[in-house]
């Protein structure tokens, strides 16, 4: 007996690394110290000494049971996208500037191949946010999860001036909500996806006009993330007073999140166009209109408020940073919580 006959497999291990190094690499930022291999990831701070009081931010999430979308399509390259997204949004969320990033991938059985083009996605959601990816694990688990499933989480660490930092304390009524537009489903609510719609290749397979695109495509496009957009406007000398990233638990939740007590927002539906998976997800689940609202992102995977002398600065800012934003809604005196009207 040894450890292949128990069902983990050293040298695929090794051949995983190997294969994802290149992609790794194209992540690393002047401060990664040292390469691939190492006990631990070392990251230098001496790029932050100019700062007056450096704050670091944390954010750790997975993907859900978003990742069963890419057993079912056998689409492995962009589910890491997703991990990485879930994680440097809440960071550039507080204002934060994303350094370095850390995967966990977990599997029934390590096939090299499938593991690399997880890290592909992973990485590219490294380079969209301009975060190191320092490290990462994955862990063979047989006789715990099936051979061909996987789940994959993240971690990633951020930093940011203390007088950047975007705490919502300073919202007042007569400030403007713009909302940053989503890809899509992004990666909550999969659950819900999941019984509303049947998960086989044919169901995934199938075309819909209105989609534009199959159902499968329409639920794997990766979540959008937002670190360029939120530097950009800070780069053209906005405040941004308030930010919520729209994820699970959606409007009513996430919304709230950002408002000091006294204060409500206000936000109207028709000010954009919902996207047309979520018109489709309602009608073929027959869900409730405030239950989409406070599942799904409806459309936006952030929303800001802002000082109404800013609004068209930090619109062409996000637009600059290739996002599209909208004025959403805007905040009113009265007891914390959001209104959709």
């Amino acid at each position: 007996m040894d450890y292949k006959k128990a069902g983990v497999d050293i040298e695929a291990g090794y051949k995983s690394v190997e294969l994802m190094k290149k992609y790794v690499q194209e992540t690393f930022r002047p401060e990664v110290m040292g390469g691939i291999g190492g006990f631990s990831g070392a990251f230098s701070l001496s790029t932050i000494k100019n700062m007056e009081e450096p704050i670091l931010l944390s954010g750790t999430d997975g993907c859900g049971t978003k990742v069963k979308l890419a057993f079912l399509m056998d689409k492995h390259d962009t589910i890491g996208i997703d991990a990485v997204a879930m994680c440097v949004n809440d960071v550039a969320c507080a204002g934060g500037e994303p350094l370095f990033f850390l995967d966990y991938i977990a599997c029934g059985k390590n096939y090299p191949e499938k593991i690399a083009e997880i890290v592909k996605g992973v990485a590219e959601g490294c380079k969209q946010s301009a975060c190191a990816l320092v490290g990462g694990e994955t862990a063979e688990h047989p006789g715990l999860m099936p051979e061909d499933e996987y789940d994959l989480a993240g971690f990633a660490v951020g930093v940011a001036d203390k007088k950047d930092l975007i705490t919502g304390e300073n919202i007042k009524a007569g400030d403007v909500l713009v909302g940053i537009a989503s890809s899509g489903v992004h990666s909550n609510g999969f659950s819900l996806v999941r019984k509303v719609f049947e998960m086989t290749k044919e169901s995934l397979d199938t075309y819909y006009d209105e989609l534009g695109t199959t159902l499968g495509e329409a639920l794997i496009a990766p979540t959008i993330i937002y670190v360029k957009a939120m530097k950009s406007i800070k780069d053209a000398g906005v405040k941004v007073k308030g930010c919520s990233h729209i994820t699970g638990g959606g409007f009513y939740e996430n919304i709230p999140r950002m408002l000091p007590d006294g204060i409500r927002a206000v936000v109207k539906k028709d000010s954009y166009e919902v996207p047309a998976i979520f018109k489709l997800l309602q009608k073929k689940g027959d869900i409730a209109e405030e239950m989409m609202y406070n599942t799904y992102n409806m459309g936006l995977g952030m929303v800001l408020a802002i000082d109404p002398a800013d609004v068209d600065t930090t619109i062409k800012a996000i637009e600059a940073a290739g996002q599209k934003a909208f004025i959403v809604g805007n905040c009113e005196s009265g007891e914390k919580g959001v209104t959709l009207c």
